[in-house]
């Protein structure tokens, strides 16, 4: 019987579907757990343990999945998948429709390797049903201990896994698809200097540099080390420049305090683009930010940060600020060919 769909995309597009509209993350884990844990299994061993009723006794398989999975070998589109898709299937936002099919990628990712909550694979197979040309992971430098911040010794293991990934695309799909490309959210440090090895940084596609701690600093200091991080050759992007937050679970934080026109020319000098971070609890840079970026002639990346497989489609939040805003599409990285995007992040290293 040929089933809308199977019983493991239902739950993956389950889960997805409640990231996309930032439900609890308990609910998140038990689909794509229960969606891990069948993966393995034949459709054939599946339906074994729906008509033995002994499908509730594979570990990670409860009773809504459960039901899910029914639904679907029964032939029919599972009741929680149809109440997604009614309730975050459609839009996000309102506004940049032009803009967003022009994005090709995302330079901003995290895995389960930091803070992220979700597999390398299953963060880059998910970018591919999302129809991007590529994806960077950039997951945490090792100073971020709260978010497990990659040693130099990790990230080498890491670029191996992304090797082995990025084999196994081109071997299902050919050259010239899909590519997941090498990189790192790395820490800019106090007095700018950036928290990972010169050796490992050359070795990567893509650098996003943030800010994480002293977000409180006197703006002289805080000027002084962002300006020396965003004239440091390997840096590509200037992550979520302010740090702020203003709204979601994690509460409201203001602004960073920082020269931002100093900052900015500074990016406009150097080609560095200033991330436009489409995280909603973030909108950062805030809109007078942005402005005064696109009037000091930066260049831009729209970045999802990412922390899940459904976040991946929040670059919709970032077209439609970007757009509002005005910004030519050619000043945004993300609207560039692999090839293109590449050249630009490689030419300071």
């Amino acid at each position: 019987m040929v089933t809308p769909w199977s019983p493991v995309a239902a739950l993956r597009r389950i889960a997805f579907l409640l990231e996309r509209g930032r439900e609890d993350t308990y609910k998140v884990k038990a689909f794509r757990g229960a969606a891990a844990a069948l993966l393995p299994l034949s459709d054939d061993e599946i339906a074994r343990h729906v008509t033995d009723g002994t499908l509730r006794s594979v570990p990670g398989v409860g009773a809504s999945s459960a039901a899910v999975v029914e639904q679907a070998l029964a032939g029919e589109v599972p009741d929680r998948l149809a109440a997604l898709e009614a309730e975050h299937g459609g839009p996000l936002v309102a506004g940049g429709e032009e803009l967003l099919p022009l994005l090709r990628g995302d330079l901003h990712s995290h895995s389960d390797w930091s803070d992220g909550g979700s597999p390398i694979e299953e963060m880059a197979f998910t970018a591919i049903e999302l129809g991007r040309e590529y994806q960077v992971l950039t997951d945490h430098s090792p100073r971020l201990k709260v978010a497990r911040g990659l040693s130099a010794e990790r990230l080498a293991r890491q670029l191996d896994v992304i090797d082995a990934v990025n084999d196994h695309l081109t071997a299902a799909a050919g050259e010239g698809g899909f590519a997941l490309l090498k990189g790192i959210e790395v820490d800019i440090l106090d007095d700018g200097s950036l928290d990972q090895t010169d050796a490992m940084l050359d070795r990567l596609d893509v650098r996003v540099a943030s800010v994480h701690s002293k977000l409180k600093m006197d703006p002289e200091p805080m000027t002084r080390r962002m300006l020396a991080a965003v004239r440091n050759p390997r840096v590509n992007v200037l992550g979520h420049c302010t740090g702020r937050l203003v709204t979601g679970g994690r509460g409201t934080r203001p602004e960073s305090r920082f020269d931002a026109r100093a900052v900015f020319r500074a990016c406009a000098e150097t080609d560095t683009a200033v991330e436009i971070n489409a995280r909603p609890e973030r909108r950062d840079p805030p809109t007078r930010l942005l402005e005064l970026a696109r009037d000091l002639g930066c260049l831009f990346a729209i970045d999802t940060d990412a922390h899940a497989p459904g976040q991946l489609d929040f670059l919709a939040y970032g077209a439609e600020r970007a757009a509002a805003a005005g910004i030519d599409p050619n000043r945004i990285v993300t609207t560039w060919s692999r090839k293109r995007l590449l050249e630009w992040a490689g030419a300071g290293v």
